[in-house]
């Protein structure tokens, strides 16, 4: 065994120096780095696998002197058998660390689009569900849930949650118009037809939003980056104005989202004012015969008088 490592050590370090040349003519045949460089290949050849084989070559001194072809022979050809064996190893090892990292980078932005989604969220937002329509759902209620399921398909919850928004003022202003007017009145329909016609355009929105958000929804914009940070200098021209090109639509999508949700907010706004104002509207006959201030007043006396008489009694 000893005399198979004094071989294996000779053949070793003798295979240092041709590889050592052929790694400074091309590192990629010397190394199984990426990406390969002639400093890797200086450190590898002539300082890392020389110290190998006369770290060997000094242990099996122990047995004495006789080198075995045996040992010649595998210490010639261990680096050619070994460059492949490695480069797999490290190739598996980085599909491992990329897994792992895509797996986090999704979970992270999983987590970002439900913080999202949930600062969006408005305290007594009624929900729709796509799959399952409300049982009285007209044909705008419906159209709210096609719209809302295609910015979900777009993976893009954080912007589906403006269906639910709208979908609770269309039935809170309803609502609001039934307790104020009759169904056969004139105004009751009209009301009706405008507040209608507001949440279709804001259905055109969220269909436009769905439609820009799908345009991107598979081009990964933290891979991009990272790619840009990582290798920005190993780049060539035309790969680094592709990727440079890529975040460039999705901040130009991002953009255009963000103005056709502010579009959404300003219908949203006009709803909530009609909301109010008709609110405000007394359309029924008054129950009092006086004014509430003249009741307080009338009522104050009366005590003032009640407690001047149970003195006097006393």
């Amino acid at each position: 065994m000893l005399g198979f490592l004094q071989g294996f050590s000779y053949g070793l370090f003798l295979t240092c120096l041709p590889w050592l040349l052929v790694g400074l003519v091309n590192p990629r045949l010397a190394v199984p780095f990426e990406p390969p460089g002639r400093l890797q290949v200086i450190l590898r050849y002539a300082l890392i696998v020389p110290f190998i084989s006369m770290l060997l070559w000094l242990t099996s001194l122990w047995g004495g002197f006789g080198p075995t072809l045996t040992g010649w022979l595998a210490g010639l050809v261990a680096i050619p058998l070994a460059l492949p064996l490695e480069r797999r190893l490290r190739g598996w090892f980085a599909r491992r660390r990329d897994k792992r990292r895509q797996a986090t980078l999704a979970a992270e932005a999983a987590r970002r689009r439900a913080q999202q989604q949930r600062d969006a969220h408005e305290a007594n937002l009624a929900e729709l569900d796509p799959s399952h329509p409300p049982a009285d759902a007209d044909d705008l209620v419906l159209a709210l849930c096609r719209a809302k399921q295609r910015l979900i398909d777009a993976r893009r919850p954080d912007l589906a949650v403006q269906a639910d928004r709208v979908y609770s003022r269309y039935c809170h202003v309803l609502g609001v118009l039934g307790s104020r007017f009759d169904s056969g009145e004139l105004a009751f329909a009209r009301a009706r037809e405008l507040v209608i016609e507001v949440c279709r355009g804001v259905v055109d929105t969220l269909d436009a939003m769905a439609s820009r958000a799908r345009g991107v929804a598979n081009v990964d914009g933290d891979f991009v980056r990272r790619r840009l940070s990582r290798e920005g200098r190993q780049l060539g021209t035309q790969e680094r104005a592709a990727l440079v090109r890529r975040l460039e639509l999705i901040e130009e999508t991002e953009k255009g989202l963000r103005e056709l949700a502010a579009r959404n907010e300003a219908a949203l706004t006009v709803l909530d004012d009609t909301a109010v104002s008709l609110a405000r509207i007394e359309t029924g006959r008054p129950q009092a015969t006086v004014s509430t201030d003249q009741a307080l007043e009338a009522l104050r006396h009366f005590a003032s008088r009640a407690d001047r008489y149970e003195r006097g009694r006393s």
